[in-house]
């Protein structure tokens, strides 16, 4: 009798499931299916700002953030991109961004906060990984790098830009530190 109940169950979710994902799928537009999918947001794999399509139906705000990123004005980043996320509080893309002209200015508290912030929203956010574990060897804190390093060899399946400068910065870290 348990058996029944359970293949019964599992073949109505299933059924559910399948039924749900024929119904809703049609309606979605395809475009904003795919903002709404944070997994295909493009990740902070590098901080040059992109004037491609691909960014322009971004907020006004967080588009002029990457471009000021881009130009190295961490200050004008930093007002753009706190602008930007009074609107969408939920973007982890936008708290690496926030995080990285902060610590390019050296506020190192502020830079950890959104990092951590970024990877609330995504602990999965590889930039924000590769990101605060370089900002914990600028603050000499090793072992916290070489966690985000680990994190960073879980969620990489393949090889990953990431990972490869968090390494390659862990490394220099040490060879400098047997130095002195």
């Amino acid at each position: 009798m348990m058996n029944r109940v359970t293949a019964y169950v599992v073949l109505s979710g299933g059924f559910v499931a399948a039924l749900a994902f024929y119904l809703i799928e049609p309606l979605r537009d395809p475009a904003v299916a795919q903002q709404a999918d944070p997994e295909s947001w493009p990740t902070c794999t590098s901080m040059a700002a992109s004037d491609g399509p691909a960014w322009a139906p971004l907020d006004p705000d967080f588009a002029a953030g990457k471009r000021a990123l881009a130009a190295r004005d961490w200050d004008g980043a930093i007002r753009a991109l706190e602008s930007a996320a009074l609107r969408d509080m939920r973007n982890a893309d936008l708290q690496n961004y926030l995080g990285y002209a902060y610590g390019r200015l050296r506020h190192f508290e502020n830079a950890v906060r959104h990092y951590e912030q970024a990877l609330t929203l995504n602990a999965r956010h590889r930039g924000a990984h590769q990101h605060l574990g370089e900002t914990y060897l600028v603050v000499g804190d090793l072992v916290k790098a070489a966690e985000h390093l680990a994190e960073l060899e879980r969620i990489c399946l393949i090889p990953c830009q990431e990972h490869d400068n968090l390494k390659r910065a862990i490394g220099e870290y040490k060879k400098t530190a047997a130095v002195h």
